[in-house]
């Protein structure tokens, strides 16, 4: 089932060094190339539509590098705004109760996902679904998603790539068993989407609803037990 959304290419993808997600470089080699036609063609109303389709392309693939801040917290594993926090009897990834953080991203943010703790994928499930507003309650239970869950030291953490009413595709760059480091690139959902945290139920959340995050910097919990998250 893997294999339906996975582009696996760790080294192309984890480790990028281009200001572009590379994912994105085919999207943007064909508006450059029709943008090219449309110029030298002299299609002047054309040229003008692909010239700025080739910069929202351009700028949606964005992929900027970012430092990792010192141990002590969990991060964000996205760029959004944080639109729901609560606590949930059962987390569907791991049949325990948890604390549950979900981020939406507009069109507009980052769409690359870090992965919020070191640890080591004990799964990871991919959920064919619908395509509803990522933005719905329903969109965690009903919407296409994969769900990464890290055996870490203060316990199962899962993080979920959700699509959403645009997004169309949900690409994974990590696999069962890999170890993961804090802040790492683990994949992204193109066009729109959400990302669901589920954490141990003594993290002290420290974010609250309606503030913005970015994906492998922000601060979103910290192990209530006194350990470093």
């Amino acid at each position: 089932m893997k294999d339906i959304f996975n582009e696996r290419t760790p080294s192309l993808n984890i480790n990028n060094s281009l200001p572009v997600a590379r994912p994105g470089l085919r999207f943007i080699i064909i508006a450059l190339a029709v943008w090219l036609i449309c110029l030298i063609a002299g299609w002047c109303v054309a040229a003008v539509f692909f010239f700025l389709l080739l910069g929202f392309v351009s700028w949606f693939f964005r992929d900027p590098e970012r430092p990792t801040p010192p141990e002590g917290f969990g991060l964000s594993p996205a760029d959004g705004r944080v639109i729901k926090i609560e606590y949930v009897e059962q987390n569907p990834y791991t049949n325990a109760p948890a604390r549950k953080v979900s981020i939406f991203m507009s069109v507009f943010n980052v769409h690359v996902n870090r992965t919020p703790v070191s640890g080591r994928i004990l799964s990871q499930t991919y959920f064919p679904g619908a395509f509803v507003n990522a933005s719905f309650d329903k969109a965690s239970e009903h919407n296409e998603r994969n769900a990464l869950v890290l055996d870490t030291p203060q316990g199962p953490v899962a993080m979920v790539q959700i699509a959403g009413l645009v997004a169309r595709r949900i690409v994974s760059w990590v696999g069962d068993g890999d170890e993961l480091r804090r802040g790492q690139r683990v994949g992204m959902i193109r066009f729109g989407s959400r990302v669901d945290l589920y954490l141990p139920t003594d993290s002290e959340i420290m974010v609250t609803i309606g503030q913005n995050v970015s994906a492998g910097w922000s601060p979103i919990w910290r192990d209530g037990s006194g350990g470093k998250a």
